[in-house]
């Protein structure tokens, strides 16, 4: 069996046979324990390789996992911070490993936590770019356009490369129909990227306008949308995706014009593309496109916990960014509502 990018990782990085044996039984855990993604593991994996390995001598030999000490790991951050680490990288690599080293003592590893005091730099608070609701009308109708010309002016359709073709041939229709499903189903859901390139066809219940997500840890949520969506979806199942579909297509929603699964950095380029088409709208990614959603829920009036549950957020600290963007409809709200207003 050929090794997994981590276990490859693991092996590029670190030489001392417990340090290996111990990132290993570490990264089974979170695959097997927690449901983490390749994309999580390999994270978490190169953060405690990057600290290991400044503990081995040049022969290869590290410092008996027992013998670490809170002063090596405070030397650690110290260094980090000297280097020039942000404070969200250094605060994501803390995470990587004191989740390590909890394994480890529940392993019996070690006998005591050496990253229990870690302290861990507050990371500036930063505000999501979000589009305008007018704004966010105007892409997607735009984009719809592609499936009513009339609404559009024409029947411009932008291809893989973000270029127009004046008279689209069937494959640049195709994509045409999936870059409006894409944009619509994104900002429909506010899936996060990975979760809408991993969509199969029958993840999609048309007749409910319902969508089956598989989220972060393996957590599973069903998430609505409405009937411009529903729209672009029928269309790009029923008149983009046979067009590009081959025998290996398998069942992904979503194909690329050689009819492999789209792809996270193919999303990012139609997001792109359709966002700076229109005047006055933020350079976006999909990310931003989910940030415009909740924040669109929150500024009409959607419970924060209901946004929560539609993002698919583990806790309801990672959701309450958006109820910022609520502040001058609560000030409306209280003028006209308060008695002493």
């Amino acid at each position: 069996m050929p090794a997994s990018p981590t276990g490859d990782l693991i092996g590029r990085s670190l030489h001392d046979p417990a340090y290996i044996d111990a990132v290993e039984a570490f990264d089974a855990h979170l695959r097997l324990e927690r449901g983490a993604s390749e994309h999580t593991r390999r994270a978490y994996v190169g953060d405690v390789c990057r600290l290991l390995a400044a503990f081995e001598d040049p022969d290869g030999e590290g410092l008996p996992l027992s013998d670490i000490e809170p002063g090596n790991l405070r030397e650690w951050v110290l260094t980090m911070s000297r280097s020039g680490a942000s404070p969200a990288t250094t605060a994501r690599r803390i995470a990587s490993v004191r989740r390590f080293f909890g394994q480890c003592l529940r392993s019996g590893r070690i006998d005591q936590d050496p990253s229990t005091r870690l302290r861990t730099p507050k990371k500036p608070s930063r505000l999501p770019t979000v589009l305008q609701q007018e704004h966010a009308a105007r892409v997607l109708d735009g984009a719809d356009g592609r499936i009513d010309p009339a609404r559009a002016g024409g029947p411009s359709v932008p291809s893989d490369r973000g270029g127009p073709a004046e008279s689209p041939d069937p494959t640049t229709r195709a994509v045409g129909l999936r870059d409006t499903a894409v944009l619509e189903l994104l900002y429909a859901t506010g899936l996060r990227v990975s979760e809408l390139v991993g969509l199969d066809l029958d993840d999609v219940d048309g007749t409910a306008s319902l969508v089956t997500v598989l989220g972060k840890g393996g957590k599973v949520r069903r998430v609505p949308f409405g009937a411009p969506a529903a729209r672009a979806v029928d269309a790009w199942c029923s008149a983009g995706r046979p067009a590009l579909a081959r025998e290996d297509s398998g069942a992904a929603l979503f194909l690329g014009v050689r009819g492999a699964r789209l792809d996270v950095r193919q999303v990012r380029r139609v997001v792109n593309t359709a966002t700076d088409a229109v005047a006055g709208t933020p350079h976006l990614s999909p990310h931003g496109l989910r940030h415009s959603a909740a924040t669109h829920m929150v500024e009409n009036g959607a419970d924060i916990r209901q946004v929560q549950e539609y993002l698919g957020h583990a806790a309801l600290s990672s959701t309450q960014i958006y109820t910022h963007v609520s502040l001058g409809r609560l000030a409306a709200v209280y003028d006209r509502a308060h008695p002493r207003a």
